[in-house]
């Protein structure tokens, strides 16, 4: 049997733990603060990478999505405390794992269809999985810098950037 893709993307697992730790001590004033009207605050920044997961591995019919779909249409309220945001990262997160955990790189090739702007994409599963992780990182980097600006500096999402993981040494 191929080697899953879970040591191909090794560290995932470990900036997701970051974004939940991040978000988990934050008070409602902290996860309410955006730099502009305009913008998404803490809270719905976290609530939208955790979202977006169920959004896009769904149409590869991911393993969790039809419950964490239901979960999320059917919920009396959004996520808003720092505690239940970290834990709703955890559970979206769940997804990330059994599809790395499942396939291989020869799975990565397989397609669906999406329709686009009057445009019919064949999307690869390779796309969506670098769509979401490159999601995860660029809005973390924003949540990162939305702390920041609150000054707080949640170390192993700023300073370590993301890794709770190190390279092994070798003297």
């Amino acid at each position: 049997m191929a080697e899953s893709l879970a040591s191909v993307y090794d560290g995932w697992e470990g900036y997701n733990r970051s974004l939940m730790n991040a978000v988990e001590p934050l008070t409602e004033q902290q996860l309410a603060f955006r730099l502009h009207p305009e913008m998404q605050p803490v809270g719905e920044l976290a609530l939208h990478i955790a979202d977006g997961r169920i959004v896009w591995f769904e149409r590869l019919h991911a393993p969790l999505t039809e419950e964490l779909r239901a979960k999320m249409d059917t919920r009396a309220a959004k996520p808003s405390t720092g505690p239940e945001l970290a834990a709703w990262l955890g559970e979206t997160y769940r997804i990330v794992d059994g599809l790395l955990t499942k396939w291989s790189v020869a799975d990565l090739p397989e397609t669906y269809e999406q329709a686009y702007q009057g445009k019919v994409y064949a999307v690869s599963r390779q796309w969506v999985i670098f769509r979401m992780l490159a999601h995860d990182i660029h809005h973390g980097g924003q949540l990162s810098e939305l702390l920041g600006a609150q000054g707080i500096f949640p170390q192993e999402l700023t300073w370590l950037g993301g890794h709770l993981t190190e390279p092994p040494v070798i003297r």
